[in-house]
C-alpha cells in the first residue's frame, strides 16, 4: 500500500527505558520471555531466555526459530506504543499508526524491557500473525548454559502462507477430513495428509536456536 500522506509522520518520542539490569558478578543478565501466538486453536506458545544485551533484531531471530517460522516475511515490534523493525524509506507500515519504524538493530532488550512488560510482535503482514511477548523474569546466566534457549513450549507453528488464522483453521479441517471439498488441494499444497498441530520438539527447537550463534 502506498501512503497518501505527503510528509513522513513525525517520529515518536523515545520510549521510556528500563534501567539496565545488574547481573551477578561475572554473569550476564537474562530475560525470560513468553511468546504466545494469538487466535489459534490449539494454542501455540514458547518460553525463551535471551541475554539482556541482545538487540531487538536478535530477538526477532529467536522468535522465528523458537516458533518455527521461516523468516520469509516482514515483521514489526510494538513496544511502549513505538514501532521497531527494519526501516524502509519507501514504505513503512508504521505510517498507518502515525509513527515510523525505529531500527531494531539499534536497541537492546535491556533498554526496552522490564519484568511484567508486554509487547506485540507481528509477522507476515499478509497472514498477519500476532504474538504477545510477556517479560516474566530477569535472571542471571547459568554456568555452562548456552543462550538464547527455549525452556518450554506447546503446539506446532502454522505453515507459512496458510492464510492467517482463518486459513489455518480451514487447513486443519480440510487435512483431517478426507471428505472435505478442499482435502485433495490441501494435501497437494502441504505435500502430505499428515500434520500434528500439537507437535512441539524442545530439543530440536534449541538446536535451531544454537545454530544462530
Amino acid at each position: 500500500m502506498t501512503p497518501t500522506a505527503s510528509t513522513t509522520p513525525a517520529a515518536a518520542p523515545p520510549p521510556a527505558t528500563a534501567p539496565t539490569p545488574e547481573p551477578a558478578a561475572g554473569r550476564s543478565a537474562i530475560f525470560r520471555i513468553g511468546i504466545a501466538l494469538l487466535e489459534v486453536d490449539p494454542e501455540v506458545h514458547r518460553t525463551v531466555e535471551v541475554p539482556a544485551e541482545a538487540t531487538l533484531a536478535d530477538l526477532h531471530q529467536v522468535i522465528q526459530e523458537a516458533m518455527g517460522w521461516e523468516s520469509s516475511h516482514l515483521h514489526r515490534f510494538t513496544i511502549n506504543d513505538t514501532c521497531y523493525g527494519i526501516p524502509d524509506p519507501d514504505w513503512d507500515p508504521a505510517w498507518d499508526l502515525g509513527d515510523r519504524t525505529h531500527d531494531e538493530q539499534a536497541v537492546t532488550l535491556a533498554q526496552l524491557f522490564q519484568v511484567g512488560q508486554e509487547a506485540d510482535y507481528v509477522y507476515d503482514f499478509g497472514d498477519n500473525w500476532h504474538h504477545t511477548l510477556s517479560v516474566t523474569a530477569l535472571t542471571t546466566a547459568e554456568p555452562a548454559v548456552r543462550y538464547p534457549r527455549c525452556i518450554d513450549g506447546r503446539g506446532a507453528c502454522p505453515p507459512e502462507d496458510v492464510g492467517g488464522t482463518p486459513g489455518y483453521a480451514e487447513f486443519l479441517d480440510a487435512l483431517a477430513d478426507p471428505d472435505h471439498p478442499e482435502h485433495a488441494d490441501r494435501v497437494q499444497w502441504w505435500g502430505s495428509d499428515q500434520y500434528d498441530p500439537n507437535h512441539f520438539d524442545l530439543d530440536a527447537t534449541n538446536t535451531a536456536l544454537h545454530l544462530m550463534l
